[in-house]
């Protein structure tokens, strides 16, 4: 009776001894399968930098196309904005022309500078808000180019002489309108024809304007056409010439004084009023 409790507790440690012989066969074994589980071979890491660098080379061009784009789209909006406002100033006085002097209706001369045409269009205008004493809405008003020596694009002018002068050609003030302009065009259309010139600077000397109706009296309207550089961010180099197309817009505009003044000028310039509905010019166009 008293070995039972003996044998009891020798069968208790040889199953604890049993149990840490286990624990300690198993914990190798253990250690090298989570080893073997987590390891890369290297056919894995080349293929893992591969792709990685597959993944980089994109972004990287994706960013570079972006920032390309952006500096393309930047000046092309500017020169968008530019032009919109030129156009939005020049049609404005056109619309609420009016005879400039005794001597001169409207002079529009026609000019180039290079090989791209650069005119001169001088008016008066009722578009003008009067700021000072004996002003009245009454306004000289002069469109032309200047050229830039450094990139050799032009730069619009607006000169305004809201007095009265001895010269109506010359006096006021002037302010820049557009610049990167690569050329000007007025064309000026009589309700029957399109001319290049209107006007002329000796005054009005002839007696008839059949044969020269845009010699005297003011056109029914003038169709404006700017060009812009495309690309004002390129370098000019002297030499060679641009590539990239100008981009061009052009818009009419329509005098609606002017048939009152042909009206005013005598039974000459009646006959060209009365064809004022034949070949009227739609719309402004923009490209």
């Amino acid at each position: 009776m008293r070995l039972r409790p003996h044998n009891k507790a020798g069968e208790a440690r040889a199953r604890q001894s049993l149990r840490a012989g286990e624990l300690a066969n198993d914990a190798p074994r253990g250690a090298t399968r989570s080893t073997a589980h987590f390891a890369f071979t290297l056919l894995e890491v080349v293929i893992s930098v591969a792709l990685m660098a597959i993944i980089l080379a994109s972004a990287y061009a994706c960013f570079d196309a972006g920032i390309r784009g952006k500096r393309m789209v930047e000046p092309r909006v500017e020169i968008f904005q530019n032009a919109r406002v030129a156009m939005a100033l020049i049609t404005a006085d056109l619309r609420d022309a009016c005879p400039l002097s005794k001597d001169f209706d409207f002079l529009g001369m026609h000019r180039t500078i290079g090989e791209m045409p650069a005119d001169n269009l001088d008016f008066a205008t009722h578009n003008y808000t009067p700021t000072k004493e004996r002003e009245a809405d009454f306004c000289e008003t002069s469109y032309y180019l200047n050229q830039d020596s450094t990139n050799g694009t032009f730069t619009l002018f607006r000169r305004r002489n809201p007095i009265i002068a001895p010269d109506p050609l010359s006096g006021g003030s002037r302010e820049e309108i557009a610049t990167g302009l690569l050329g000007a065009r007025f064309e000026y259309f009589d309700g029957i024809d399109w001319y290049d010139t209107w006007g002329d600077l000796k005054g009005k000397k002839q007696t008839s304007n059949k044969d020269q109706p845009n010699m005297s009296g003011m056109p029914e309207a003038v169709r404006i056409t700017l060009w812009f550089d495309s690309d004002p961010q390129a370098k000019n180099v002297e030499g060679q010439t641009r590539t990239n197309p100008p981009m061009t817009f052009q818009t009419v505009a329509r005098l609606m004084l002017a048939e009152s003044s042909q009206q005013g000028g005598g039974s000459s310039s009646s006959s060209s009023s009365d064809q004022s509905g034949q070949g009227m010019p739609t719309g402004g166009v923009g490209q």
